[in-house]
């Protein structure tokens, strides 16, 4: 039996130039044979689970990940762990209000050490955009500016930033542009340290879930925490920005993005690293858009993610061994972040994986739009 799972793979590694104990960077060493089964059985699950335990192993995950993608393998072998959870996905609302703050506590919470050591110096824990810049604080910064840019912010504008991080827009747009800005966030560790980056800045961090949003703002940002809503709750998410948004006003959307209309994420990742998330697609935002808000501007420069992440995980293994002085970020845990890392810069590298920069406007503006780049 062992050798027909073996067989299998090896066919399907093979529609992705992929050879198994080959000798190219992106050719992977099988070091359990009991791979073979798990991955075909469990899919992208089994395949994470499999590197996590020391199963396999590669010179460059990113590569064999973008091979892998590439080559539509993860939509040939589902595997049953993602069938199971396709109808949990449907047949329950995993976003729900009651579940807001899951995603804090087990990813954001889990220390503002490791973030410090892996993100830029404005800790930006999204995309950066790498048009001229020749280092990750040059894109963080570049990012930053380009949506100031976009909304036009202008001094005293009242700027509400949904799902702040630890302040790196907030920071800007109150340093750089004057805006007086109000961020919420559902992470308790996200809260302080943005609370203590943004002192004596005219700048509110709200630890807060976006349902219980009220007041009214010249400029909204959503920047990477879209993906956390999900497709159920889309129309109510775009609902509560059309309500606390002035009528002259517009609002940003940043989100990475797939082309196909899925109600799931990745299992291995929802396992993980990101708990319940999933990914819009062009026909989700449009939907949850309609009727509420004119589309502006749609900017796709999701190639830079790769880039983004590549420097990520540059930071983390360079400081892997300060890192490590903490004892809950043990050997597995390096394991589970440097394939979290490589594999979505691969995903992002073979463009299955997009980076939208949408601007909204309620009626639509008076002579149109200018597109920034």
């Amino acid at each position: 039996m062992r050798n027909l799972f073996e067989k299998k793979l090896k066919e399907l590694f093979a529609l992705a130039d992929v050879n198994i104990n080959g000798n190219r960077p992106w050719d992977i060493r099988v070091l359990n044979d009991k791979f073979y089964r798990r991955t075909l059985v469990q899919g992208s699950l089994g395949l994470g689970e499999a590197y996590t335990d020391g199963w396999w192993d590669a010179d460059n995950i990113d590569q064999f990940i973008c091979k892998v993608v590439t080559a539509d393998l993860y939509e040939k072998v589902k595997g049953l762990p993602l069938l199971l959870f396709n109808i949990k996905a449907q047949l329950m609302n995993l976003q729900k209000k009651s579940k807001a703050y899951k995603i804090g506590r087990k990813h954001y919470d889990i220390g503002n050490d490791l973030f410090t050591l892996m993100l830029d110096k404005r800790m930006n824990y999204s995309c950066g955009y790498w048009k001229g810049a020749k280092n990750l604080d040059q894109a963080q910064t570049a990012k930053l500016d380009l949506i100031c840019k976009k909304i036009g912010l202008e001094p005293g504008m009242s700027v509400l930033d949904i799902g702040c991080g630890w302040g790196g827009f907030a920071k800007y747009a109150a340093e750089k542009y004057n805006a007086n800005v109000v961020g919420i966030t559902i992470s308790k560790e996200q809260a302080e340290l943005a609370a203590e980056m943004c002192k004596d800045l005219p700048v509110a961090i709200k630890l807060q879930d976006y349902r219980r949003l009220e007041e009214k703002f010249d400029r909204i940002v959503s920047v990477g925490m879209i993906e956390h809503v999900g497709y159920k709750n889309y129309g109510m998410y775009m609902k509560i920005v059309h309500d606390c948004l002035r009528e002259d006003g517009l609002f940003l959307l940043q989100t990475i993005g797939v082309n196909q209309s899925l109600v799931f994420g990745d299992a291995w990742m929802d396992k993980y690293i990101f708990p319940d998330a999933m990914l819009p697609s062009p026909v989700y935002i449009a939907g949850a858009v309609e009727g509420l808000f004119v589309m502006e501007d749609w900017h796709n420069f999701g190639a830079d993610y790769d880039h983004t992440l590549m420097a990520w995980y540059d930071n983390f293994e360079k400081n892997w061994d300060r890192i490590k002085k903490n004892k809950k970020y043990d050997e597995k845990f390096y394991q589970v972040w440097k394939y979290y890392l490589l594999s979505c810069a691969g995903a992002c590298r073979s463009r299955y994986l997009q980076l939208w920069q949408i601007v909204f406007s309620k009626k639509g503006l008076p002579g149109g739009y200018e597109s920034v780049r």
